[in-house]
């Protein structure tokens, strides 16, 4: 038998609905796109930072002579060391594959023209908001990915 569509459209046929999407503006790509595989994701802790007030919760290496910690008892936590560290080609690339270049002018900016597809940019956070302007409209031209190229912008465009 024929089967029956109890859809929208009788005709049991699918239509396909073309919605006007806006064009595309192509962003850079990187030129390798690598998954950087992290081998632990929490954060290591201070040794008892949740018993104690004076004790934080940054990292301190245990120093007691009877410390359970340094002498690596069962169930206490991990400490770091040299076995955690990240894989040399992936170390320091951002989740968008790009690594990371600060920025505080417009010719700072202009270095990365010929590496536009292995570093993005970030403007430093001590860039006044009327140099950032220049710099995201110079990156922009030279097609270069900006990390924080929309902060501070909005208060410029309401004046």
């Amino acid at each position: 038998g024929k089967k029956e569509s109890t859809g929208f459209f009788s005709s049991g046929k699918t239509r396909r609905r073309r919605h006007a999407r806006p064009p595309r503006t192509t962003m850079v790509q990187p030129l390798v796109k690598t998954k950087g595989v992290k081998k632990f994701h929490r954060k290591f802790k201070k040794y008892q930072h949740d018993r104690k007030i004076a004790v934080k919760e940054s990292w301190r290496h245990p120093r007691g002579i009877d410390g359970r910690q340094r002498r690596k008892f069962k169930g206490i936590g991990p400490q770091p060391n040299v076995g955690y560290g990240s894989n040399k080609k992936t170390r320091h690339i951002l989740p968008s594959g790009f690594l990371k270049f600060v920025v505080n002018n417009v010719s700072d900016l202009e270095m990365l023209l010929m590496h536009n597809r292995k570093y993005c940019a970030e403007i430093a956070h001590n860039v006044s908001s009327q140099k950032r302007k220049v710099i995201v409209e110079r990156a922009a031209q030279l097609n270069i990915a900006l990390t924080n190229g929309k902060a501070r912008l909005r208060s410029q465009e309401d004046e």
